[in-house]
């Protein structure tokens, strides 16, 4: 069961600090001045497409989808439930990511009422496996669009890294072996469901936050710390 309040403690966290690129940025930016347009604009619900999945990992899309909903909606927007927005595509024929990603924005607005749509692409969703040691390297790009003025609102692009390594050899060949097998055992059953979720509370962390939130139009001079995350 996904415990909302520990989810509601994380994302509050990271919005003051997200980390994602590279290390060192001096005076960093803040949200108002890298995403004026959502305060301008005040978007109240997004519509959260399937992502476009370019990675090597053919599953990456599905743990995405089951942990997306929650972090934007945390951050105060109201999103329409994933199985929904499926469904009616399919019954105006839409079946196909692709396609979905080349309609005209107005049509989510028009089918949904949405006022505006993200749009998510899967960079990367890699194992690294090197008998004692493997690490998943996620890199995701999202971007969010009115589907009033068809503008770019909001825009996101970030990497984690995760050890999945067994833990510390000790030097010995006993201890070698020993953390290949666990590092063997700990990638094949990893949690990836918690890593997806782990990615999309990063990500929804750096948007404004929305009207069902507190910090409503009070978060503009939070400053956004471009950095990248390990675990």
């Amino acid at each position: 069961m996904i415990n909302i309040k520990l989810i509601r403690t994380i994302i509050l966290g990271l919005s003051a600090f997200v980390f994602f690129g590279c290390a060192g940025v001096q005076n960093p930016p803040t949200k108002a001045s890298m995403f004026p347009k959502m305060y301008k604009e005040q978007p109240r619900s997004i519509l959260i497409l399937p992502p476009m999945n370019e990675s090597t990992d053919a599953e990456a899309k599905d743990y995405y989808m089951t942990t997306v909903e929650v972090p934007f909606a945390m951050m105060g927007y109201y999103t329409f439930p994933v199985e929904m927005v499926s469904d009616i595509m399919k019954q105006e024929g839409v079946y196909d990511t692709e396609l979905l990603y080349n309609m005209p924005l107005d049509k989510f607005y028009e089918y949904f009422g949405a006022d505006s749509v993200l749009f998510t692409r899967i960079k990367k969703w890699d194992v690294a496996y090197v008998v004692i040691a493997s690490s998943l390297t996620v890199a995701i790009e999202a971007r969010l669009f009115s589907t009033k003025t068809s503008q770019e609102l909001w825009q996101y692009s970030g990497t984690i890294v995760v050890n999945l390594s067994g833990g510390d050899s000790g030097g010995s060949l006993a201890g070698l072996i020993a953390n290949a097998i666990g590092t063997a055992i700990n990638t094949a059953s990893a949690d990836y469901v918690r890593y997806a979720r782990l990615v999309n509370i990063n990500m929804a962390s750096t948007l404004p936050a929305g009207p069902y939130h507190e910090a409503y139009m009070q978060d503009q001079v939070t400053t956004v710390v471009h950095q990248r995350m390990r675990q």
